[in-house]
């Protein structure tokens, strides 16, 4: 029976001749949720012999890795603005980006009480997640995809929130309504950049919530003629957006309608968000 610090070693040489980026930090996370232990517990019992069904799910965990799965589908969850979210391959895994997103909204909230709708919700972690501080709005997860719409449904019951879900295509499921607010994180990627996606993305996240056409802009050009029947007066729309995009948004949305537009920058300097506001 070997020790966990054995096994600590001769997986972490497993991962490293497998050329996988940032093994031992990916090691520790895997051995950590597998074997249900913080880090430092985790160093603490490198003298713990593994149980034969433990170093079993450690080995699959490692085979996952190897062939290129991402992390937060071998654990399955990811931590999102205090909230937990379950991840499978039919919904995106949130970003670093996405948080950032949502930080940005939560700082400009004018009102608690508010009509939010999250249009391609995928996993649901912005909704859930704008819900879970601002209790008194009503949020609206939807997407076109049931598979997503389940999870998303799994991750609002995981948080204790309540929300309202649709399924359907962008705006569609909202006819007759209006909202003060949208978070979207649309499919933005053009059918170029798709291609060159990493085989951890292109492989195991869906198509459809990375990629819209040819462009990478055929979500925004819908959205700027059919928004403004869907919002109440001062509404605020919130997209991310891709590094590049920003000069182009300014464009598609040149309407008089949009009282005011912003292209802000991520923690690194890149465009990623475009901020919408209604008259």
């Amino acid at each position: 029976m070997k020790t966990l610090g054995e096994v600590f070693q001769l997986s972490l040489q497993f991962l490293q001749k497998k050329n996988i980026d940032r093994s031992k930090f990916l090691l520790q996370e895997i051995l950590c949720h597998t074997l249900q232990l913080d880090k430092l517990t985790l160093f603490m019992s490198f003298e713990r012999p593994l149980e034969d069904d433990e170093l079993e799910r450690v080995r699959a965990a490692l085979a996952r890795l190897a062939k290129g799965h991402p992390l937060e589908q071998i654990i399955g969850q990811v931590k999102f603005f205090g909230c937990d979210i379950a991840i499978t391959p039919d919904v995106l895994i949130p970003r670093p980006e996405t948080e950032i997103l949502l930080d940005l909204v939560a700082k400009e909230v004018s009102s608690p009480v508010l009509n939010v709708w999250d249009i391609c919700t995928g996993s649901g972690c912005m909704g859930i997640a704008f819900k879970k501080k601002f209790p008194l709005s009503q949020v609206t997860l939807s997407d076109i995809s049931p598979k997503a719409l389940a999870i998303a449904r799994e991750n609002a019951k995981k948080n204790g929130v309540e929300v309202q879900f649709h399924e359907g295509d962008l705006l569609a499921p909202f006819t007759g309504k209006k909202a003060d607010l949208i978070l979207c994180n649309p499919p933005y990627i053009s059918a170029a950049e798709y291609e060159q996606l990493s085989p951890s993305v292109k492989d195991n996240e869906p198509k459809l919530a990375l990629t819209s056409g040819k462009t990478g802009y055929e979500f925004y050009e819908r959205m700027e003629g059919d928004l403004p029947g869907f919002l109440n007066p001062g509404a605020k729309i919130c997209f991310e957006i891709g590094y590049n995009q920003g000069n182009r948004l300014l464009e598609i949305f040149s309407a008089p309608i949009w009282t005011r537009k912003r292209v802000l920058n991520d923690w690194s300097g890149h465009c990623r968000f475009f901020f919408l506001e209604i008259e």
